[in-house]
């Protein structure tokens, strides 16, 4: 493809409270046996991708780890391949990223030494399948400066995106930024096509400035100089970036034709695999409408529940519409609702913790020995 890409995964995010407090956004678990990071490298890789950088910053170990080896999204080419940029320290430079845009700038040789004329800059938090080839053609046909992936959504709150306002060609006249009183529910998904050369020279001006976000400083500021479109996305998109997010996208996997949209139907998306045992059902134990991945035991009751690798879930014990990340084990007679446990919990027999269906309950009780 004539293309390469960037991922977005360094930023901050305060919003899944605990959940982010050691690792990255884009590092999260998703759908009992994935992170968030794969949907974007294998829409990557899909499309013919061969080249691709990872800019990641906060809480990046996680993130790291999982990328050490690129073989599981077919990136370990000759020609190209996954390269992982974080932060450091050189004669000119101390500073960490400052911004989205910074973040790329700072790592401006990748696109300098590379012959692609395109690139596909997309975020490591956003949950689709996208095929960048119609993009890209989209793009090329529009004869677009920067093309930006956008999405309708209903029942969201709408302050958490850049809402889009467009023509009837779907240029771009308007792009809020997380605004209080939203026109219209058209949102970016944080996925922009762009023309390699002019990012460049457009992150050269505006660093020059003393300018450094993506959006605010590239697309909202030269969104009347430039020819700025809007290409509709008519699959599933959500983004996890909040608690409520995280948590909807997770139960949506719960439904069978989404999952083998995502996991059987060719392309499929790919990840990191674990030589872990299948999950593990005891008598007595009993599951209904839940995921249960490699390494699980279970022996009481799961319902409307997503069980990530390793799960322990002891008997006479109920999960209910929760989220059980990795390597978490639960006691016996314990009582779980509306809830999302983090990984390597250990919750004690007996425990019983219930949230509300519009509040969901965050439990992280880590046992350093376990």
């Amino acid at each position: 493809m004539r293309a390469l890409g960037i991922i977005l995964a360094g930023g901050k995010n305060e919003r899944l409270k605990e959940l982010t407090y050691q690792r990255a956004l884009a590092a999260m678990p998703i759908a009992g046996s994935y992170r968030a990071v794969d949907f974007s490298l294998s829409n990557m890789t899909n499309s013919g991708i061969s080249k691709v950088a990872v800019v990641t910053q906060y809480n990046s170990r996680p993130l790291v780890e999982h990328l050490s080896s690129s073989k599981w999204w077919d990136f370990g080419r000759k020609h190209g391949g996954l390269f992982v940029f974080t932060p450091y320290i050189t004669h000119d430079n101390s500073m960490w990223y400052r911004g989205t845009a910074d973040a790329i700038y700072q790592n401006l040789e990748y696109l300098k030494n590379s012959h692609e004329p395109y690139a596909i800059i997309a975020s490591g938090d956003g949950i689709c399948k996208i095929d960048y080839n119609q993009v890209l053609s989209y793009h090329v046909d529009k004869r677009a400066d920067i093309t930006i992936i956008c999405k309708r959504v209903e029942n969201e709150d709408l302050s958490r995106f850049g809402v889009v306002q467009i023509d009837e060609e779907n240029r771009i006249t308007d792009l809020e930024e997380k605004p209080i009183s939203p026109m219209g529910n058209l949102v970016s998904t944080g996925i922009y096509v762009i023309r390699r050369r002019l990012l460049i020279e457009l992150l050269e001006e505006i660093i020059k400035e003393e300018r450094y976000d993506l959006v605010t400083d590239v697309i909202i500021r030269y969104r009347k100089q430039k020819k700025i479109y809007a290409y509709i996305h008519e699959g599933y998109w959500k983004s996890i970036a909040s608690m409520e997010g995280y948590y909807k996208a997770n139960v949506d996997f719960l439904d069978r034709e989404l999952r083998d949209y995502f996991f059987r139907a060719e392309p499929t998306i790919m990840s990191k695999v674990e030589d872990e045992p299948p999950a593990k059902f005891n008598y007595g134990a009993k599951v209904k409408n839940s995921l249960s991945a490699s390494g699980c035991i279970i022996n009481g009751e799961v319902e409307s529940s997503v069980l990530f690798r390793k799960v322990f879930i002891g008997r006479n014990t109920i999960i209910k519409n929760s989220i059980i990340l990795n390597s978490t084990y639960i006691g016996d007679n314990c009582v779980i609702e509306n809830c999302i446990i983090d990984s390597r919990s250990n919750i004690q027999s007996g425990a019983v913790f219930k949230g509300e269906k519009d509040d969901i309950q965050v439990i992280v009780n880590r046992d350093p020995f376990f």
